[in-house]
Formats: C-alpha cells, structure tokens, sequence
C-alpha cells in the first residue's frame, strides 16, 4: 500500500519522465530514416506545382509500359515515357482546373460515336453507328471480362482527356495569327533579291597556334551569357574495360573437344562388363541425333547452296565427297567439323502461294474453334479440290485462308530463297517442281500448298555441322577477376591512370553524367554506374568494380558537378572555339587592306567570288554555306557600295552590292500573313506544352529509385 500511495503522490512527475522516453523514441527514429519528411521522400517520385506523383502509382506504370514496349526496352526507356506522361498530364490539367475546362458525358459519348462511326462491329444494317451495339459490347464486357471492361473505362477517360486537351489548345490556336506588315515581311524575306561580290578569308587561315584563351577569357565569357551555360548535376568518370576473353589454351581444348568426336570410341560398359565401340562423327549413320547431342546449334537437314557456306571455308566444304568431313576449322568464335550428308539439285529461289487452315490452339488460331482433325480433313478437302481446279485457289484461299497478309492476294507469297519458310513448308517447296500442289502440316497449321515458278536448278549441298563455342574456361574467368581486383585495390591507393598503363589497359573518360542517364560511351547501359556516381557518399576519386555483360568495369569518379553554371573546366569545350573564332576575326580584319575587293584579294591570296538572287529566307553563299549576317548587311547596304570586313560563321568577308532587286509590292499581304499564321499554330501544341512545363515547379525524384 505504501508503494502504491508513493505512485499517486508522484504521478504527474511520472507520466511526463514516460511522455519524455517515448518523445526521444520518436525522435531517435525520426533522425535515424532522415528528417520528419522521410516518409513522403520514401513514397514521392514527383512534385509537379505541388502536386505529389506516388511512388507506387508510377511503378505501376513503369510495370505497364515496359510490358508493352517488350523485353527489348531497358527499365529507364519506361521511366523516362511514364515521366513524360506523367509531367504533361499535371501541368496540363492544372491549366484545365483554372481555366474551368470541362468535358460532359454528352461530349464523350459523341466523340466515342465519331471514333467507333466505321468500327463495323457497332454499326447497323444500313452501315449506321448503332449506339445499343456499343452498349451491348460494353455491358458483356462488364459481366465476362473485369479486365477488358478496365481497359474500356481507361479508353473512355483518354477520349475525355484527349477532348480537354483539344479544347485547350484550340483556345489558345485561335489567339495565334500574324498580322498583314508580318505578312509583308515574309514576303520580302522569300522575294526580295540582291547580288553581290565577295571575299572571304577563311578562320583557318590563322592557325590555333596563334591564338591564345585564357582561363579568365572563358570565365568573363561564361559570366556575360551564363543563361547558356545552365546545367542540372553531373558527374565525370573515369574507366578501364576488362574483357572476358578466350585464352590460347581453352581454344587449344575445345579444338581436343571437337577432334575427339571424329573418330569411334572405345568404352567399357559396367552393365555389360564388355567394351563397346561407340561411332564417331565420321561413321555414324544417325547424323540428326550426334549432332543435337554434342553441338551447341542443333542439325538443320536443309540443302544449302555454296554462297551460304561460311566464306573462307566454302570451297572446301563445298567440293566434299558425300561422307567426307572437313575439319576442325574455326568460325563464328566456334570450332566447327563438318561432314557431307547429301548433294541435290534445287532451285534458288521460288514463288509460290497458299492457303493456310488454322486450329483451335495454333499460332494463327485466334477466334478459329475447329480441332486439329477437323483442320486436316478441311486442308485435305481444298487440295483435292485445287488439283482438279487449280483456278479455284484464289477463291478458295480469300475463304478458307488464316494467313491475313495474303488472303486477299490469292494466297500468293512471292518470290523466296531456301531456308525462308518453316522447314516442312520449305521442303515441300524446294524438293518439288513447279506446278506441284500439296498439303503440309506447320507449327500454324495445315497449308495447301501450290508451286507456281521456280528457278533453274543448282547443286545444293546438306552438310552436318557440329559447332562448339570457344568461351573462357573457368580458370581463365579466375584469373580475370584476380587481375581485376588487383587493379581496383592498387588504384585506390595509386594513380589510376598510371596503374591503367602498366596493365596497358586504355582509360576512358566520360564528361557530364546526367543523373538520369543509362548509356555510357563504349560499355553501353550501365545504369548501376551512373548511380553510383550520384551517391551521396561517393566523392571525387572513389573507385568500384562492376560486373558488366562481357566482364568487369573498374570506374573512378573525377568530378562532382554541382547544378547551377557549368565550370570553366566542363565549357571549355564550347568556349574555346567561340573566342578562337572571335580572335581570329580581329586578327584577320586588321591583315585586311585595299579599297577594292580586287585589291583585297590579292593582298590575302584568296579570289573574288559572286553570289546572285540571294534572299533571306536562303542565305546559302556559293562555295561557303549558309552565312545569314553577311547576307543580311548585304541587304542593308548601297547598291555599289563595299563594306566593312564582317565577321561571319567561316571567316571574315569584304562584299559589294551589285544589285538589290526589290519584288512589287502587292495588293494584299493577307496569304502571306495567313501562312504565316497557319505556321505558328502547327507547333502551338508542342511550344505551349514546353512553356508550360519551363515554367512549372517540377521536384524530380526519380533517379533516387531508378
């Protein structure tokens, strides 16, 4: 009892020393995942105007897109479509949410009437759009197919948006025109003319030697036109390749390999307790089943003519004697034998037609509910028919046919070479002669078959082959990875470019990473790299192996590039050229002397050149390009007058007028301004958009997941 009464005497003293533990509890945890807005950080890809994109939402997406771009598309292609989706669906329904742009139910339903109008699925006896079709097709989808009726309801929401969208864009489009002194002025810009001669002294006249930037020149410069020089985070790195590559010794043991299979075996049998003499390649007569079990490509049987031979090796394999066999030789980073099954005459190519019956189940047996039997005996049934009546197949083929490419065209295929067509169609094919009708069975179906031209016959050879790949052995891929690692360890500690040269190993930089980035030049996707290189805790001079498709990548991170302008070091590049240019033009027009173009081109070894009937709209000189400046103060110039040196895109030039011929003036610009007008509102679309999108608080988080 005593206890007891200490507890309520202190019982305030005692909730706020438990408020306290389970306060500095949650802090602890606060602290430990990063903040109080962890959270939102762990379950936010985006915010665009303050308008979150969920984590989860999107990978969902990503998941959708991916499937139906197919397994060609790597994970980033995904993110980058769903991310641009995503933004343009945001900035765009904010604009729509403002501006009260509306689409009712009506509306859909009328525009779902112009889009399904020629679908003759919903349309009636008198080819009309029939509403209560639709309605029907919906309704079995809603009781038979959760998933389709979905896509139905995600197909009515695009129709709705893709309205929002039109409706947007047309308000905009009709705010958009040029007025009549535009169109005057585009009528000018392509009609108006002048003639005049010139002289250019190109910029590579003054050699790079002469001309010197400094580092305070491309700083001055960056600091004048900084808005250029912009730039999101990047990273630089730094790598050496290693490859796994094949040594002498394991190509020296699978050429053993594949000579060991030559010649009979003598192997004793445990079951028998008798030796047994096993065929080799040479003698046995089941080639089909040698083949399948000691190559790496499976037996083809098809009759190959000498151009599809391995080229270096043709002739040889070409003028065997049937049984003979040649080998080992060495192709297509194999070892390969070769033995001479059978030699045929066959044409080289041939044109034929068919008529494919399909079944529940093949390929090309969508929607088709007849069995495999009831297929046989249909294809059975036409053959017949076309051997007595071979005018029949077209008819026959536009009815019976699942090939939908040339159901229509009389089942015709064209013209096609050996190795073309499944191997039982092409059999048919190219081991009979023209005129043949048949039916054979593929994976699709049972096809009839008719044989309408073929060529003049060929020899043809059908040559077993048994192909083993030269790949690095185990011991090989050991050493690798020992060498590799060696290096890593040592160039943590060391120079990474001198240890890459003792190793002759090539270093490769890479400038600009974008944290978004996946290809890297000369190792291709390598999204874990970039990454890396955009770790938190990776800095300037970090190194890492990676594990890439054909054997390792050790990369050193070489700089850090924060957001904001470029450096010196990353614009020198765009720079340099920049003043080079600008000083060689200084240099060139205080070389410039002579009061005549003549005097002029004599004095700098160059020669007088014409440019006639030069617009604005083409400002393309003769032998130089496309010089708009030059051209422009040609246009701004005196007939007979000669100018200033001016600087251009490809050196300095000194011109003279020779004539401006100014197009008549016309009763009315307004088709000019029209087509001017008509030109902007093309790109409305996209430039709104772009506008939009500029000008939005975008928070991009993707790289922190993906």
């Amino acid at each position: 009892m005593a206890v007891l009464n200490k507890i309520r005497q202190r019982s305030v003293f005692l909730i706020v020393i438990i408020a306290l533990a389970l306060f500095s509890f949650v802090l602890a945890d606060v602290i430990r995942n990063g903040g109080m807005v962890s959270q939102k950080s762990q379950n936010t890809i985006a915010s665009i105007n303050g308008e979150d994109i969920e984590r989860e939402q999107f990978a969902r997406q990503v998941e959708a897109y991916q499937r139906n771009l197919g397994p060609n598309a790597s994970t980033a292609q995904a993110v980058n479509m769903v991310w641009d989706m995503n933004v343009r669906q945001k900035v765009l329904e904010q604009q729509f949410e403002e501006l009260g742009i509306r689409v009712e139910e009506a509306q859909v339903k009328e525009l779902l009437r112009q889009e399904m109008g020629n679908n003759p699925n919903f349309t009636n006896e008198a080819g009309m759009f029939d509403e209560n079709k639709l309605r029907e097709y919906v309704a079995t989808l809603k009781s038979t197919s959760p998933e389709a009726y979905q896509q139905w309801l995600d197909y009515e929401t695009s129709v709705g948006k893709s309205a929002r969208e039109q409706i947007y864009f047309n308000l905009i489009r009709a705010g958009v025109g040029a007025t009549l002194a535009e169109g005057e002025q585009a009528y000018r810009f392509a009609n108006d003319n002048v003639d005049f001669e010139f002289v250019q002294v190109p910029y590579s006249s003054v050699p790079d030697s002469e001309v010197e930037v400094s580092k305070s020149e491309i700083k001055n410069y960056i600091k004048e036109n900084s808005e250029r020089f912009q730039t999101e985070a990047t990273r630089d790195i730094q790598y050496v390749h290693y490859n796994e590559t094949s040594s002498v010794e394991d190509e020296n043991e699978v050429k053993v390999q594949v000579e060991g299979l030559l010649d009979n075996k003598v192997e004793y049998n445990a079951v028998t307790k008798a030796n047994d003499t096993l065929p080799g390649f040479k003698t046995t007569k089941d080639l089909e089943t040698f083949v399948n079990e000691n190559s790496d490509y499976k037996y083809s049987g098809r009759f190959l003519f000498k151009s599809n031979l391995p080229k270096e090796h043709a002739d040889a394999i070409f003028n065997l004697n049937e049984g003979e066999t040649y080998g080992p030789y060495k192709f297509g980073g194999a070892w390969n034998v070769s033995r001479l099954e059978a030699v045929k005459q066959i044409p080289d190519s041939a044109k034929a037609r068919h008529i494919l019956v399909a079944f529940q189940g093949s390929p090309a047996g969508q929607g088709v509910t007849r069995s495999k039997s009831e297929a046989k005996k249909l294809a059975d049934s036409i053959g017949s028919v076309v051997k007595k009546d071979i005018s029949k197949f077209g008819e026959l083929a536009s009815a019976f046919s699942a090939d939908a490419s040339n159901k229509d065209k009389e089942g015709d295929l064209g013209w096609f070479t050996p190795g073309a067509m499944v191997p039982a169609f092409n059999d048919f094919v190219f081991e009979n002669n023209e005129g043949a009708v048949g039916v054979v069975e593929t994976q699709f179906g049972y096809h009839v078959i008719d044989i309408q031209e073929q060529t003049e016959k060929e020899k043809a050879v059908k040559v077993a082959t048994i192909s083993r790949a030269i790949e690095p052995s185990e011991k090989t891929m050991n050493d690798l990875f020992a060498e590799v690692t060696k290096f890593e360890l040592a160039a943590k500690d060391g120079d990474f470019v001198s240890l890459a040269k003792e190793n002759n190993k090539e270093v490769k930089p890479v400038k600009e990473i974008r944290p978004l980035e996946e290809n890297i030049p000369g190792i291709g996707a390598q999204r874990r790299i970039v990454q890396w290189a955009f770790e938190e805790e990776t800095e300037v001079g970090d190194i890492r192996r990676f594990d890439v498709k054909d054997g390792y990548v050790v990369a050193q991170v070489t700089a850090v590039n924060k957001e904001g302008t470029r450096s010196v070091e990353a614009a020198s590049a765009t720079v340099i050229p920049i003043l080079q240019k600008q000083k060689k033009a200084e240099i060139i027009k205080n070389k410039i002397s002579g009061s005549t173009l003549q005097e002029i081109a004599s004095n700098q070894g160059v020669s007088v050149n014409t440019a006639n009937a030069v617009n604005r709209n083409s400002p393309t000189l003769p032998g130089v390009g496309s010089e708009p400046k030059v051209v422009g103060a040609a246009f701004a110039l005196e007939q007979g007058t000669v100018s200033q040196p001016l600087s251009g895109e490809k050196g300095v030039f000194v011109i003279n007028v020779l004539k401006k011929t100014d197009a008549p003036k016309l009763e009315s610009y307004r088709p000019y301004a029209a087509r001017e007008a008509s030109a902007r509102r093309t790109t409305i679309n996209n430039d709104v958009f772009e506008a939009l999108k500029n000008s939005a608080e975008i928070e991009d988080n993707r790289a922190r997941f993906y």
